[in-house]
């Protein structure tokens, strides 16, 4: 090993839904009220009246009793305010195909329009057009851009990205989109080139997500069928497609799936683990979770804590030091991911 490999800091961001929340992608209790409009599906005599008619156009060529999969979407659209969010309704309905069905259709449905709103979003059409940056100015997407390549040229850009994990326990691609758009702008990289660049950070998605962009899956060599550009919508045959890839919580935290397992390999050799609009629910942490960690080893924790009490910090910071014993320090703030990068800039800093 290198005097170089050697200082390598391992750096993990865990990413929630409250980072995706400032380049307008809904939180948790917003996806609910996005997949409950989406499922609402009511017909006056033959004609749709409410809910998403590509879901219902999805569901007719799964050709199966189209009035049993309406009920399921009913019974999810009812139950939903009850829920923690739409993956814990699914999870207690394991049992159930249909409601599993209509629930993942609605959100692969949800989060592409969600990103079709965001700021992250523009016409890939026009070969000139590219993400409107100073709209993201205010967001963590910024400064994270900033830190990934602080002090670094090119030709430096793949050894640092080797040393970041990113496990996004959303459905959104947001972070992929921006920085392999980000890259050109910056370098002034062809396409490839920033592609091949973004494939160098170990990207998770425990859940899924809601299909893999274009530019990645030429590098990936993934199933043409799960392809999907950024906040287009899909015809009802992709959204059929596109929901296996979606996972509920048990799907998510089967421990004979091989990224698990890499997760919380990952996990265990971090130097640092970052957790950005995570709200540390027991299953979420079970999943990055390692099963062994060096005692000799030291990782330093930090986590925007905004919206979380004081006391549930308390019970946070007690969840850290048992799934990471050898935590060195937990640095909390209840700031913005955007505000956060300002508070730790140096304590993140690669350089």
């Amino acid at each position: 090993m290198t005097k170089k490999d050697a200082n390598v800091l391992n750096t993990v961001y865990v990413i929630g839904a409250g980072a995706s929340k400032e380049a307008k992608l809904p939180t948790g209790a917003e996806l609910k009220e996005k997949i409950i409009r989406a499922l609402d599906i009511r017909h006056d005599f033959h004609k749709q009246i409410s809910g998403d008619y590509i879901i219902t156009e999805a569901l007719r060529i799964h050709k199966a009793d189209i009035n049993q999969y309406f009920e399921s979407a009913h019974q999810i659209r009812d139950a939903l305010p009850l829920a923690i969010s739409i993956d814990n309704y699914i999870d207690t309905r394991r049992d159930d195909d249909r409601i599993a069905l209509c629930g993942k259709l609605a959100i692969v449905r949800s989060i592409l329009e969600a990103e079709q709103k965001s700021h992250l979003h523009f016409e890939s059409s026009n070969k000139d057009s590219n993400i409107p940056f100073r709209n993201l100015e205010k967001t963590w997407y910024t400064p994270f851009f900033q830190l990934l390549t602080e002090n670094c040229t090119k030709s430096d850009l793949q050894e640092r990205f080797k040393s970041v994990t990113l496990i996004i326990f959303n459905y959104d691609r947001c972070i992929e989109h921006f920085i392999y758009y980000a890259l050109q702008k910056y370098y002034r990289l062809p396409v490839h080139e920033a592609a091949e660049l973004v494939k160098a950070i170990t990207i998770y998605h425990p859940y899924g997500d809601v299909g893999t962009l274009p530019w990645l899956m030429q590098q990936t060599g993934t199933n043409r069928n799960m392809k999907m550009e950024f906040g287009n919508e899909p015809h009802p045959a992709q959204l059929l497609g596109l929901s296996k890839n979606i996972k509920t919580f048990t799907e998510g935290t089967d421990p004979q799936s091989s990224e698990i397992s890499e997760i919380r390999r990952r996990m265990s050799i971090a130097n640092r683990v970052v957790f950005l609009g995570f709200a540390f629910h027991p299953m979420n942490v079970q999943i990055i979770t390692p099963e062994h960690v060096d005692d000799a080893k030291l990782v330093k924790i930090f986590a925007t804590t905004l919206g979380i009490s004081d006391s549930d910090e308390g019970v946070i910071k007690g969840q850290i030091k048992e799934s990471l014993p050898n935590t060195n320090s937990v640095n909390m703030k209840k700031i913005s991911c955007f505000e956060f990068f300002g508070e730790y800039w140096r304590s993140l800093s690669f350089c």
